[in-house]
């Protein structure tokens, strides 16, 4: 079933409100998708709600890493398992945990396909699948490849993997990281990953290299890491942008070459983060315009398709917000609040959204961006914005790097209880 603008409210108030009344069972809600947006989701529901509806939540991963912070693994200031977490908690508030994948979903049954088998029915739906890959974005690279040229842009595994690589590198070796197009998800920034990379190879490789290569003209806090990068990594970092053939590149994994507008460079390690689209179970559910991310309505988070599904986080299409856990997280407020007075036969409270990104450059020098955000009919809006500025003193720069650890812990309560 497909539904149009013209009847997108009056539909969302029909097929939402309804589960509620029948018999007054209680509404089923699945979630699926365990990271910033999906788990806070389903947190907020079960301790918000009070038992006003049965939150599914579908996630494959018993223990789940988070992206943001994963950076640091690479740097080697942080553990992977410092990153790692459970959601036994979220099961003790409640929540019902199915660890499986979603095959599919039925939007005229109102049901999603397991991998494991059988399916769930739900009354809403809400999808926050994160990315996938463009395969072939950079030409010579596939997920057949990641073995040899990590994207370690899931976090786990692969970062594992890279950091491996870092740490095995040749005396005076190069590190070659080919950043994404606009958009990404970010964290696990590409930028601050080159300065955590940086971090490592002053510790354990000094005369190492770094090569970025990038497609973008110019990307989010790029004074600041320039800035950063001269005063603690001075002549280790090259970026090659498009007017040097950054835009011009393919990879040949089983040489360890990078090919940069005709011409092979070898390399030691290479971190190829392909170009992003949302999970592909939102597109195969057609939820997906031409961009290859999902449409939503500002106020709600509900898909511009169906208003009985909410999309949220890195696959949906935000605005002005980027595709960061703070912005998940600060979404899945909204989707509650929007699912419980639907249940209610409320009305939600406006629709209001924040977002702040920290990136470290060297231990304890961080710098951030955020600013806050409202719907307007055509896209969430921004309606204020801070940034670090250039030259701040020690104490700032501490400071933000502390506020970052506060933010991580608060997110992560939230996310696995």
């Amino acid at each position: 079933m497909t539904f149009t603008r013209r009847t997108f409210l009056a539909s969302a108030a029909a097929s939402l409100a309804a589960p509620a009344v029948i018999g007054q069972a209680r509404a089923r809600v699945v979630v699926v998708g365990g990271g910033a947006g999906g788990a806070s989701v389903a947190h907020r529901l079960v301790v918000a709600g009070a038992g006003a509806a049965e939150v599914t939540l579908i996630e494959p991963k018993a223990v789940y890493h988070t992206c943001f912070f994963s950076n640091l693994h690479l740097g080697g200031l942080r553990s992977l398992d410092s990153i790692a977490h459970g959601y036994d908690r979220l099961a003790a508030l409640g929540v019902t945990l199915v660890r499986d994948s979603v095959t599919g979903i039925d939007r005229d049954s109102r049901s999603v396909r397991l991998a494991g088998g059988g399916s769930l029915g739900w009354d809403s739906l809400v999808l926050s699948p994160g990315i996938d890959f463009v395969e072939e974005s950079v030409p010579g690279w596939s997920l057949a490849a990641a073995d040899l040229m990590p994207h370690a842009y899931k976090a786990g595994a692969q970062t594992r993997l890279l950091r491996e690589q870092v740490d095995a590198m040749r005396p005076g070796g190069v590190f070659c990281l080919i950043a994404p197009p606009n958009p990404y998800r970010c964290p696990p920034g590409p930028y601050e990953r080159v300065s955590m990379v940086a971090h490592r190879l002053t510790e354990i490789n000094p005369s190492a290299r770094i090569l970025l290569l990038d497609p973008k003209k110019n990307y989010s806090k790029q004074t600041l890491f320039e800035e950063g990068w001269q005063a603690h990594y001075p002549n280790m970092i090259e970026r090659l942008g498009p007017d040097m053939g950054g835009d011009r590149i393919e990879v040949r994994p089983d040489r360890m070459e990078v090919v940069i507008d005709g011409e092979a460079e070898a390399v030691d390690v290479c971190n190829v983060i392909p170009a992003q689209v949302a999970g592909r179970l939102v597109a195969e559910a057609a939820l997906t315009d031409e961009t290859g991310w999902a449409p939503i309505d500002p106020s709600s988070m509900r898909s511009r398709f169906d208003p009985r599904i909410f999309v949220l986080g890195d696959a949906s299409i935000a605005g002005d917000m980027p595709k960061s856990a703070s912005a998940a997280n600060s979404q899945a407020h909204v989707v509650a609040a929007a699912i419980l007075a639907d249940l209610a036969g409320a009305t939600a409270p406006p629709a209001r959204y924040a977002n702040t990104c920290w990136s470290l450059i060297a231990p304890e020098d961080s710098v951030k961006v955020g600013g806050t955000y409202e719907p307007t009919p055509e896209k969430i809006a921004s309606t204020d914005r801070f940034i670090s500025q250039m030259g701040e003193n020690r104490a700032t720069r501490l400071a933000t790097w502390q506020q970052s650890l506060g933010w991580y812990a608060a997110i992560t309560e939230e996310m696995f209880g």
